[in-house]
């Protein structure tokens, strides 16, 4: 394989050592210039350093490397290098593995944290609008998406993210530079545990810019949390009007929307970040309030009653103020316009003039935001704070710091002037890091060296800090001195102590030959450039004084989160507080203490141009920039230096696994002999390499990345090793344990089987003697004795039974039963058939159905009755038989029915032989049947011979024989009626059809209907005659045999 070190292709070096491969899956662009300066070939040159920026920027790559230092170049768009991918593959990588990017930067850092446990610090700086905050926002995200996550891990995660668009909101604010401008110092310690994963956090802040709260320069603006609060749908709630345009502390500048700020839309996300951090509605409320009362507080006008006095013009205003922080009208009245002085141990109340008032309003509105804004602070730190050990010696802490860059404005007061302070003490710190200490190591190792000639800023900060004679310790003592002291008192006070200081200048004191200083005004010469400052409010800016009656006023309020703005202290003590300056330089050098314990990682912004245009590249700017960032210094010290050094004792401790001779142990001498060993054996050649008193130097960052690949490769292998061993170890153990337990659960087994076995055997053989009791009395009642056995009895019928069952229903084939169990197999059988029965009618169509029950009612008529039954039983029963059907007069006859609604359907027609009763001489006739009556026709015409209702009938006889004799009787009530009418039916089953039909229609019932082999009949006159069926081998007919008497005799086959 090749390793790429971005600018050159750099051949492996341990060829006997296989080193890791890693897969990249972004698309990663192809480099553009040189991706680390210090690989340029004329690395001398500023020009060329710049030329190779502009080359990268041009091509969208903001980042270069100067060794392990990062340089960002803020593009001024969006670049799509910052996805999830990207933050896959630079997860876990060599600093020089893929292209630059502050990302590398952080996982270098995350990475030395977690296993070298060294506590780590990321320090950004550069200008203002270089692109620091976005820097530090990367960080966070980097930070929080590489770690690890679980419940406690993502709440910790949230709130630090969620920490960055509140802080941003309450201290950030547009400016000529930038729009989204810092406006206070943040430093950012995250607390990991031993895996790296995030478990707190702590914020510290420095010289939050409280006057802007109250002027603002020509384009800027704000705060971002006022015209976000202006703009949101909250206004109302705070008697707002919306309008920045309305209110002194907005509307100064003309400046009150900015393109690429969504006020709305951020208010949104910032109320939704404190909720996250865990701010209830009530803080989120009361902050708001404090932020509209300051708002308000600018409105408030000063009318002059005399020289000395003046009143509040607009006392609604103050009544709104006092109603928003719930506090007293009249004091915050009286606070305004009135001051209260001590005299000879006596208070007395003065009132003030309206410039005064002025000034009381300005600094109650400044006081009020720096108070809110601390607290917000420590508020965010409670909810950052651990849960937790935090002392455990494993956890490690990663700090960024992200603080205000170098300012130079066309008017600078004092707060440029401790800005730059602070940037001169991290450009000093910097140098002690980088240059000075790196060359001073150098010296006192003996490695031979050609000193690079730098310049260190510490005799500016001297200037500015040092005791008595600096020039915070002269404002101090200006402030402090009896008189009247003015800030051009001041200014001649510094003209006699630093007045012939090469890095001052001022118009008097003649150090400087340049004209363009004013009488108010001193320059001094920064590593960044000459900064001109003006003295005006120097000396009240320092005091930072607030009355006291306007802290009584404030702690008047009946809101105990306002309330405690204001310590109790501070109304009680007569102690002077400490200036602001005093307090600046003391949180400056316990920033740099806290820098100097942690392993510094850099990222230098350099802003490309001054109006915040993508694309555009101002050379002359940036030269600028590079020149008092030291760029090329450091480019040279790392070119002529060496990237890496090590005591021989931790490099030995760490790679001694690498060579068989200093493995595990080395017995060959102090430690340089042994790393020694280690080199000749990693082939390291002498250029790689220099030996020091008491650390080895290596030169390039390759060779020590092929090395530290070795030693992840060889931690493999003794992984492996260790597993081996432990897992053997514990195999032993397990097995040892196992064998023993073994044994005891045999023994017991054994025992538990025995006694096992015994139960059932004494199970059986009660079972036996019941089994055998219940046998002997099998044919006794139940009881106790048999009640086993009839069970098993039972049970074993029920399942032979169960195997047994018929298919269907005419498999009469029931299972024989015992003799103790007949009754139950007989209303078993009969449930079963009818189940089947049932199961079988189901399956039934309906015109299958109207056949069963056609043959039904037959069955009810005939069976057992004639003898023609059985035969008729598989024939399907016909509607009509013989002429009828296809008689021509068939429709004239249903017209004529159907006149009469019961009779106009056919229930049943067939051919007929009426016999008269008289003589019984046979006449051919049609027989009809209707739902209401029997009608008998002739056979040719159809002629309506006789209609019979079925309501005159008071019965049918049939022979009990083979024929089709049919006998009608009736009432013998009707006029003219000549007795019962006898017919022969052919075929026979005609008959049996005819009647199914009849009966099923319900114009007879089946108790009329009759079978007998000797039928009588009436006849006209109260006669009676007689018809004798019987069996010959003769073919059947009607006979004449004895008068009154017809002798029918059948063939019975």
């Amino acid at each position: 394989y090749q390793r790429r070190v971005y600018g050159s292709v750099i051949e492996p070096r341990l060829n006997k050592v296989p080193c890791f491969k890693f897969d990249v899956t972004a698309e990663m662009p192809i480099t553009v210039g040189v991706a680390d300066a210090v690989l340029l070939e004329d690395y001398e040159s500023e020009q060329a350093f710049i030329d190779n920026l502009k080359m990268r920027f041009d091509a969208d790559q903001i980042y270069t490397y100067i060794g392990n230092v990062c340089v960002s170049v803020n593009p001024y768009k969006t670049l799509d290098i910052y996805n999830p991918q990207y933050v896959k593959d630079y997860t876990g990588r060599n600093l020089y593995e893929l292209p630059p990017h502050v990302w590398a930067v952080t996982d270098a850092a995350y990475r030395d944290m977690k296993e070298s446990l060294r506590d780590q610090c990321v320090l950004i700086s550069g200008e203002s609008g270089a692109g620091k905050t976005e820097a530090s926002k990367k960080i966070m995200h980097f930070v929080a998406a590489v770690s690890g996550s679980g419940t406690e891990v993502n709440r910790v995660k949230d709130r630090l993210l969620g920490s960055n668009p509140v802080l941003e909101c309450f201290g950030n604010a547009k400016t000529n530079r930038n729009d989204n401008s810092s406006r206070f110092g943040k430093y950012m310690d995250i607390q990991f545990d031993f895996k790296g994963d995030p478990i707190g956090g702590h914020i510290i802040i420095y010289l939050p810019e409280k006057s802007r709260v109250v002027y603002q320069g020509a384009g800027e603006r704000n705060f971002h949390i006022f015209y976000q609060l202006l703009a949101s749908s909250k206004a109302g709630d705070f008697k707002l009007s919306g309008k920045p345009e309305d209110y002194h502390y907005t509307n100064q500048s003309g400046c009150s929307t900015v393109k690429t700020i969504n006020d709305v839309s951020e208010f949104n996300e910032v109320t939704k970040a404190m909720g996250v951090l865990g701010f209830s509605d009530h803080e989120q409320k009361t902050l708001f309030s404090m932020v509209a009362a300051i708002l308000h507080l600018g409105n408030v006008e000063f009318e002059k009653k005399s020289s000395e006095e003046c009143l509040v013009k607009n006392k609604d205003v103050v009544a709104t103020i006092a109603g928003l922080l719930d506090g007293s009208v009249d004091k915050y009245e009286q606070a305004l316009t009135h001051r209260t002085v001590e005299a000879r141990g006596q208070q007395i109340l003065t009132p003030l003039n309206a410039e005064q008032a002025q000034y009381a309003r300005d600094a109650l509105a400044k006081s009020l935001y720096e108070r809110m804004f601390r607290f917000l602070v420590e508020r965010i730190n409670g909810s950052l704070q651990s849960k937790a050990d935090g002392t455990s010696k494993r956890n490690r802490v990663m700090g960024v710091l992200d603080i205000y860059g170098f300012e130079i404005f066309e008017k600078n007061s004092f707060e440029q002037f401790c800005i730059n302070f602070c940037n001169e003490k991290l450009q000093q710190l910097f140098i002690t890091l980088t240059l000075q200490s790196e060359q001073e190591e150098y010296a006192r190792e003996g490695i031979a060296w050609v000193e690079i000639k730098y310049f260190n800023n510490k005799i500016i900060c001297d200037m500015v800090e040092a005791k008595h004679k600096g020039i915070i310790d002269q404002l101090d003592e200006e402030c402090l001195r009896p008189g009247n002291a003015t800030d051009m008192t001041f200014l001649a006070k510094l003209d006699g102590a630093v007045g012939k200081h090469d890095h001052y200048g001022s118009a008097k004191s003649g150090n400087m030959k340049d004209k363009s200083i004013g009488l108010d005004e001193f320059k001094l010469k920064h590593f960044a450039g000459d900064v001109v400052y003006c003295v005006k409010g120097f000396i009240d800016k320092n005091n930072d004084l607030l009355y006291k009656d306007l802290k009584q006023a404030v702690v008047s309020s009946s809101n105990q989160f306002i309330k405690d703005l204001v310590p109790a202290d501070e109304l009680t003590t007569t102690k002077r507080p400490a200036s602001a300056g005093n307090q600046f330089r003391r949180s400056m050098n316990d920033l740099v203490a806290i820098l100097l314990t942690k392993a510094p990682n850099y990222i230098r912004c350099i802003k490309p141009n001054g109006d915040k245009r993508s694309g555009a590249f101002d050379v002359e700017l940036v030269r600028h920039q590079v020149r008092y960032l030291g760029l090329m210094e450091n480019v040279k010290v790392r070119r002529a230096g060496f990237a890496f050094r090590q005591t021989y004792e931790k490099f030995l401790d760490r790679y001694k696994m690498l060579c068989p001779a200093t493995w595990p142990f080395w017995r060959g001498g102090d430690a340089k002999s042994g790393v020694l060993t280690i080199c000749k054996h990693l082939g390291y050649k002498p250029d790689d390499y220099a030996e020091g008193n008491t650390k080895l130097f290596i030169r390039l960052p390759r060779t020590l990345f092929d090395t530290e690949d070795a030693y992840q490769k060889r931690l493999h292998s003794i992984a492996a090793i260790v597993q081996s061993r432990w897992k053997g170890f514990l195999g032993r153990r397990s097995f040892l344990e196992q064998k023993a337990a073994a044994i005891r659960v045999c023994a017991v087994w054994r025992g538990f089987a025995a006694r096992k076995l015994r139960d059932r055997l004494r199970a059986a053989y009660a079972l036996i003697r019941k089994f055998v009791t219940g046998f002997r009395n099998r044919n006794q009642p139940l009881s106790a004795k048999n009640e086993y056995y009839m069970a098993f009895l039972r049970q074993t019928w029920l399942r032979k039974c169960a195997r047994q069952l018929p298919k269907g229903v005419l498999d009469k084939k029931w299972p024989a039963a015992p003799p103790a169990l007949k009754d139950a197999s007989a209303t078993l059988e009969k449930l079963y058939y009818a189940h089947l029965s049932r199961k079988y009618r189901l399956t039934l169509s309906p015109e299958r159905k109207v056949v069963l029950e056609e043959k039904l009612i037959g069955s009810e008529l005939f069976k057992g009755k004639k003898a023609l039954y059985p035969k008729s039983v598989p024939v399907y029963y016909e509607t009509m038989r013989g002429d009828f059907n296809t008689h021509p007069k068939k429709a004239a006859f249903l017209k004529v029915l159907a006149k009469t609604p019961e009779d106009k359907e056919v229930v049943y027609a067939a051919n007929v032989t009426k016999i008269n009763r008289s003589g019984y001489k046979p006449v051919p006739r049609i027989l009809v049947a209707t739902h209401a009556a029997f009608f008998v026709l002739d056979d040719k015409s159809l002629a309506v011979k006789i209609r019979l209702p079925f309501a005159e009938l008071t019965g049918v006889s049939v022979s009990a024989l083979w024929d089709g004799v049919l006998v009608l009787h009736t009432k013998m009530e009707m006029k003219g009626d000549k007795g019962d009418y006898i017919m022969q039916l052919a075929p026979e089953l005609t008959v049996v059809e005819l009647l199914v039909r009849v009966v099923k229609n319900k114009g007879l019932t089946a108790e009329q209907v009759t079978c007998a082999n000797a039928i009588t009949h009436h006849i006209k006159g109260g006669k009676t005659g007689e018809i004798q069926c019987r069996d010959s081998m003769d073919t059947a007919g009607g006979q004449k045999s004895l008068p009154g008497v017809l002798s029918v005799v059948v063939n019975p086959s």
